[in-house]
């Protein structure tokens, strides 16, 4: 007589267990190989009994041992029933986050630390220790505590000797009156290219239209050529703005000078006794330089190094460039034509106000000990 085997459902179920155990050890395996597995939530009934054992006098660390459950565990559920007077489950206000508070923390500390590190960097070490998020996740984290991502000022390199220097000018002319700003003649050169201006512009486009000639901004290999000026200017307005030929050295600044200081200091009405400023460029520093004006009777206002933050032309400057580049010169000669008028135009009122505020730039050296400033 042939034996039966076993029923065909009682087959399938078999496997399905096997499947079920299998499937718990690989994911045994898996959380425990990536250190991220969360312990199950409580049942309400074992929150009713630590909440009954603490109002029956128990401490949190008895309450722990008799129900085995962390003691940490049994002060969250005695401090929510405190504030809400409940153990049940409050509503959440939304999904619960992915980053854990300890490691929001330690994003936030390392982006204070080291305000040049990437979103990409950030994501492998959250990634390390277990917690695989998006970037933008990231991102969110540090916006709410007010960190956000910005392109990097560009700024000269200071040493201390320039810091020391920078603060002791600071220093010694922080008190002075606003009419002895008002007799300083400003000077400095600057390099304008014709189609190298390099602040970012935004085009509102469609996608796959990023090349369309009305989504860019035509360039010229080397900046299509540049030219070099020189200029000064005041609380009375602007004086004088040269193109210099060539490579500028002692022998041309000298020229310079000697073509333009006098007659736009004249211009200004600045009258005999005004002061000049200058950097600490060597061909300005040149010995026959400073003889020059020695024999001029020129008072030259000592300068720090490393200091056109301290220098409001540069201010001028950028107002040049960006109301030249607006007119889209199409050769150099009519670069210069167009920087000479619109230097032209910049108002007394823009040129009073920087040297009115003047004081606040050296309240601003003094504050960041020599360091950079905003200006």
């Amino acid at each position: 007589m042939t034996q039966k085997g076993p029923p065909v459902c009682n087959l399938i179920s078999v496997q399905i267990q096997l499947l079920r155990d299998g499937l718990r050890c690989w994911l045994r395996e898996y959380w425990g190989a990536n250190s991220i597995m969360k312990s199950k939530e409580h049942t309400r009934q074992v929150r009713n009994m630590v909440l009954e054992k603490f109002k029956a006098g128990l401490g949190y660390k008895k309450i722990s041992q008799a129900l085995n459950i962390s003691r940490s565990t049994v002060q969250s559920i005695i401090r929510k029933w405190k504030e809400y007077g409940t153990t049940v489950n409050l509503p959440r206000q939304g999904r619960p986050p992915k980053l854990t508070g300890r490691t929001r923390r330690s994003l936030i500390r390392e982006a204070a630390k080291r305000p040049m590190v990437t979103l990409d960097e950030m994501q492998r070490a959250t990634a390390q220790v277990g917690e695989t998020v998006h970037r933008t996740t990231i991102s969110r984290a540090l916006h709410k505590c007010g960190l956000y991502g910005r392109v990097a000022r560009r700024k000269p390199l200071l040493k201390e000797n320039h810091k020391k220097s920078r603060l002791q000018f600071a220093r010694s002319h922080v008190e002075d009156t606003a009419n002895m700003w008002k007799k300083v003649l400003w000077s400095d050169e600057t390099k304008i290219e014709l189609f190298g201006h390099n602040a970012k512009r935004y085009a509102w486009r469609r996608n796959n239209t990023a090349h369309h000639s009305e989504n860019t901004i035509p360039t010229v290999k080397y900046g299509g050529g540049s030219i070099m000026l020189w200029g000064c200017f005041s609380s009375a307005g602007t004086g004088k703005l040269v193109k210099v030929d060539g490579k500028m050295d002692g022998a041309k600044y000298r020229a310079i000078l000697e073509e333009n200081l006098l007659e736009s200091a004249k211009d200004l009405r600045l009258g005999r006794r005004f002061t000049f400023q200058q950097d600490n460029d060597p061909k300005h520093k040149a010995r026959a330089t400073m003889e020059w004006f020695k024999k001029k009777n020129i008072h030259v206002l000592e300068w720090p190094s490393q200091s056109p933050d301290l220098n409001p032309i540069e201010n001028l400057w950028q107002d040049l460039k960006t109301a030249v580049h607006k007119r889209s010169p199409s050769n150099l000669t009519e670069l210069e034509l167009f920087c000479k008028e619109q230097w032209a135009r910049i108002s007394v009122t823009r040129c009073a106000k920087l040297v009115e505020t003047y004081p606040k730039r050296l309240a601003a050296v003094i504050a960041a000990k020599g360091g950079s400033t905003k200006y």
